[in-house]
C-alpha cells in the first residue's frame, strides 16, 4: 500500500511530537530526582528507530505511513560506556530542556502549516 505524502509528513510530525514530548518528560524527572541517591537519570532513544526506518526506505525505495506508526522512542538509562549511571547535570539538563522545547515549538508550527494547506487545498484555494 502506497501512502500519499500528507499521510507520511503527518505521520512523521506525529511521532516526532510523541518523541519530544517523551524528551521533556524524562529531562523533567532528571531535574526532579538530581539529589535522589541512587537515581538512574533517562534518556530519550528516538534517533537509532528513525535511521532503521531510514534504512528501510533505501532497501525498498519508499516509506509509508504504517512503517512509521511501529517506530516508538524508547526511555533508556543514561549511562556511560562502562554501564555506570551518569551524574545529573542540572545546567546540562536545564539546556537540553530548552533546546527540547524549541524543536517541539517547531514540530507544532510545521504540523499547523501542514493542517493550514491541507484545508487551503480541501476549500479550493478560497479563505
Amino acid at each position: 500500500m502506497t501512502d500519499g505524502i500528507e499521510a507520511v509528513t503527518r505521520s512523521a510530525l506525529a511521532l516526532a511530537l510523541d518523541a519530544a514530548s517523551m524528551r521533556q518528560q524524562a529531562i523533567a524527572a532528571n531535574i526532579a530526582n538530581a539529589n535522589v541517591v541512587g537515581y538512574v537519570p533517562q534518556r530519550v532513544s528516538f534517533e537509532a528507530q528513525m535511521v532503521e526506518v531510514q534504512r528501510s526506505m533505501e532497501q525498498s525505495g519508499r516509506i509509508d505511513a504504517f512503517a512509521l506508526a511501529q517506530v516508538r522512542p524508547n526511555i533508556e538509562p543514561a549511562v556511560d560506556d562502562a554501564g555506570v549511571p551518569r551524574q545529573v547535570q542540572l545546567d546540562v539538563e536545564a539546556a537540553d530542556m530548552a533546546r527540547n522545547a524549541v524543536h517541539y515549538q517547531a514540530l507544532v508550527k510545521g504540523l499547523s502549516r501542514h493542517f493550514s494547506l491541507l484545508s487551503m487545498a480541501a476549500s479550493d484555494g478560497r479563505k
